[in-house]
């Protein structure tokens, strides 16, 4: 039975320890747009293309007790989020490099994980953690596989 649905993804909701220091990150880590942070500071978004990237406490009674609890990684050497978030650049040496700068020098506890590098499925990929502990995959947009 063929579905009619045709769902878009709307939004990606990230969890953070601080809405506003989230948004002012990856606005000016990786250049986004910011669309909207209240008040209050419990909710950011991005533009970010067709999706939405949010931002919301880690805990608030409204989705806490619907949802339950969200669940983060203890921290320890060698654990991370249970999430990694994905951006394409046509140029990701350039993305790392300003993310990195950006990183460094105006934003402090986000660090380099891995330098840009191609992979073997025909990928640019660099790795930074955000501000949250949150890897952050850099990467070109994939290109098709060469046939010999």
């Amino acid at each position: 039975m063929a579905s009619n649905l045709r769902p878009v993804l709307a939004y990606i909701v990230i969890y953070v320890k601080d809405v506003a220091k989230s948004v002012t990150f990856y606005e000016k880590a990786f250049g986004f747009s910011v669309r909207r942070l209240d008040k209050s500071h419990r909710w950011g978004e991005l533009e970010s293309g067709q999706s939405t990237i949010a931002f919301t406490p880690l805990h608030q009674h409204e989705t806490d007790e619907v949802t339950g609890s969200v669940q983060t990684a203890a921290g320890s050497h060698g654990e991370r989020q249970p999430v990694e978030v994905c951006f394409a650049f046509s140029d990701v040496d350039a993305a790392y490099k300003v993310c990195i700068h950006i990183c460094a020098f105006t934003l402090n506890g986000a660090v380099s994980v891995s330098e840009p590098e191609e992979k073997e499925w025909g990928q640019k990929v660099g790795y930074v953690r955000d501000i949250n502990g949150i890897v952050v995959r850099m990467g070109s947009h994939v290109q098709s596989p060469k046939h010999d």
